[in-house]
């Protein structure tokens, strides 16, 4: 692969990055504070939080296995979206490659930082060829996307492929892996220090049940981290979501029986789903979701609006015709939506007249 230097954009690699109050006095034992212009009255919502977050990453970083060093955390996996564009690519002039259909919002960081955005279809298995991505790419192609499990189609990613991909490509790979807790397949995470072009993106939004507090995590070498808290804004994540997320780190136990008790009621309700008359297929999943191909995607997806129950409509991308995605909840909602979808199409039929 390039060097780091060779991927970044040259004013990022000058760049001198902002040094914040809580930055320049780290290691020292200090009990008073007259360095930020803090206001000294609501403790303790009156101090700006840690800007590197490093209590949240070394208790993370024993459950992850990977050093304090290997983790960048954001406001959303989409920051740290947001940075790979910002850090790498070349408005106007650099290009990142995709499987498609994918996760929605690399296009959109892509739009925003106005670099092009190349599409490469998944087979009907909602797989995708190393060959068939490299070739997209050319000299000015920096990053390539992959999600796996992959949203919306719920399935692992060739193993291989991507190890393939790894080896052959100059630039870096940004593995998703938002919905990871829920699929057999191990983590890249074991095979991090093998591949310095990796930067695998994970959430504490699915499986820890935790979208509010908006905390997504970075993974990769200690070069590209430093990249990424080079150009964050200081105080990224704020007090309340660290400390949320420290207690969550603490149940790490309890999230594993959610994980669990959630892959059971998906296959489930995979298997009553299947037996619907609207169902034409259940495609097989590795997440929290499913994607399924229906009789008429767009009238059950408003027929299940007008019965309160809110599902995904993806018929319009790619490869998705007809097909709604379908979030695994509670079973008492999984068996609302079960039972609404078996009274379809007589009482879509009434309200759509």
């Amino acid at each position: 692969m390039k060097t780091i230097e060779e991927l970044t954009r040259p004013n990022i690699w000058r760049l001198k990055p902002y040094s914040s109050a809580r930055d320049e006095y780290k290691g020292a034992t200090a009990s008073v504070f007259l360095d930020a212009n803090e206001n000294p009255y609501n403790t303790p919502n009156n101090r700006y939080p840690d800007p590197l977050q490093w209590e949240v990453k070394s208790t993370l970083s024993k459950i992850k296995k990977v050093p304090s060093e290997n983790i960048f955390l954001g406001n959303g996996s989409d920051e740290a979206i947001d940075l790979a564009f910002r850090a790498f690519c070349e408005p106007r002039t650099d290009n990142v490659v995709a499987i498609d259909p994918t996760y929605g919002m690399y296009q959109v960081c892509a739009d925003v930082n106005d670099v092009e955005y190349r599409k490469v279809l998944l087979d009907e298995h909602f797989q995708f060829s190393a060959d068939d991505l490299l070739a997209a790419a050319d000299e000015h192609t920096k990053l390539i996307f992959l999600c796996s499990p992959n949203n919306p189609t719920g399935n692992d990613l060739k193993s291989d492929e991507i190890r393939k991909l790894l080896k052959e490509f100059d630039g870096l790979v940004v593995l998703d892996e938002a919905y990871n807790d829920f699929s057999e397949a191990p983590s890249f995470l074991e095979e991090l220090d093998r591949h310095p072009n990796l930067i695998i993106l994970q959430t504490f939004s699915k499986a820890w049940g935790c979208a509010a507090i908006r905390l997504g995590m970075a993974f990769a070498s200690t070069e590209i981290i430093g990249i990424f808290n080079k150009i964050k804004y200081p105080y990224n994540v704020n007090k309340l979501t660290q400390q949320q997320a420290l207690e969550m780190l603490r149940r790490y136990y309890e999230i594993e029986r959610w994980v669990k008790t959630l892959k059971e009621e998906r296959q489930r309700v995979e298997k009553e789903f299947s037996k619907l008359p609207c169902t034409v297929k259940v495609f097989p999943s590795d997440a929290n979701f499913f994607l399924a191909r229906v009789t008429d995607a767009v009238g059950i997806y408003h027929y299940l609006v007008g019965e309160g129950i809110i599902v995904r409509n993806r018929h319009s991308i790619a490869l998705c015709g007809n097909c709604l995605r379908v979030t695994i909840g509670t079973r008492l909602e999984n068996e609302t939506l079960l039972s609404a979808l078996k009274r379809w199409p007589e009482n879509g039929k009434e309200r759509n007249v």
